[in-house]
């Protein structure tokens, strides 16, 4: 393919290796990934190595899935969402039985659970294709974060947890930002910091300003069952739930996490974890203060 020449040819430029370049071609439709690796005789650079991976037929078929999960979720959605609406009609009927209210409720919670897979997977289908829909506003964060909490009361107090809000004694700039797509954002944290605390536990949220740098700070930290250190780092890819999660057998589908990096890079910040197995868990994210630092378009997140 002679139009290769021109991007395989040149000498890499100095940086980090391996570099990793992806390549699309539409005549013929081809996928491509040149990994560039120097090669090196004690401290002496002697030239480069390239390999070229066709990755067509992968892509291909990581479409083909992804073009899946979007039509099977559409077609779910709307079905699950009416049984939901039925059970709970059925569950508030005063001439319902206890027994027979106990298992519409416990339906009712398997559909709903149901229903936030389906908007999730279709949240992560509009992110994967750029098309999750940004409007971007100047938000007061502390103002922002008081009101996601006092949605979340009810949660946390149905799981008898405590909460603590640690917010900035003086004020504090404020931050270019979706607050729908924020709060969706910030409460995957809080269901996560609920949803693996321990009976009677905490729920500490703290927002700050970096010292050194244009950015503010949320971090949600919980007294739960916490991750193992050399699980942190898959915490934020799809369908991850680490060996903890599964021992205690707790709800979830691993896409809360991932839609919430999503979210946070699209406004130009940073998402991060720390944990200890049995001790809890600190889940946060930065935003910056400085407009500019905010992309001006929604952030690809690749394959």
């Amino acid at each position: 393919f002679p139009s290769l020449a021109p991007v395989m040819i040149p000498r890499s430029a100095p940086g980090t290796y391996p570099q990793i370049l992806d390549l699309a071609f539409s005549d013929p439709q081809l996928e491509l990934r040149c990994i560039t690796a120097p090669i090196n005789s004690g401290t002496s650079l002697l030239g480069f190595v390239k390999i070229i991976r066709d990755r067509t037929h992968e892509i291909s078929l990581l479409r083909s899935k992804d073009e899946f999960i979007t039509i099977a979720s559409h077609q779910l959605r709307t079905p699950m969402t009416e049984v939901a609406w039925a059970l709970e009609s059925i569950a508030a009927a005063p001439s319902l039985p206890e027994d027979q209210k106990s298992i519409a409720n416990q339906a009712l919670t398997a559909v709903k659970t149901l229903v936030r897979v389906t908007e999730d997977l279709l949240n992560i289908a509009k992110i994967e294709e750029g098309h999750f829909g940004y409007r971007f506003e100047q938000m007061d964060l502390v103002a922002f974060v008081e009101k996601v909490l006092e949605s979340t009361m009810p949660l946390i107090n149905q799981a008898g947890l405590s909460l603590y809000l640690d917010k900035p004694k003086e004020p504090i700039p404020t931050v270019t930002a979706d607050p729908n797509k924020l709060t969706l954002a910030l409460t995957n944290l809080l269901e996560n910091a609920i949803r693996y605390n321990t009976k009677n536990g905490e729920i500490v949220v703290k927002i700050e300003k970096l010292p050194d740098a244009p950015f503010l700070r949320v971090s949600v930290r919980d007294t739960g069952i916490g991750i193992a250190e050399d699980e942190v780092h898959k915490l934020f890819t799809k369908f991850f739930r680490g060996e903890n999660a599964l021992k205690y057998q707790t709800r979830g589908s691993g896409l809360g996490l991932y839609i919430a990096k999503n979210i946070i890079r699209a406004h130009g910040g940073q998402i991060g974890a720390s944990s200890e197995v049995n001790r809890g868990s600190t889940f946060y994210f930065t935003l910056p203060t400085d407009p500019s630092l905010v992309p001006v378009r929604e952030v690809p997140t690749g394959f």
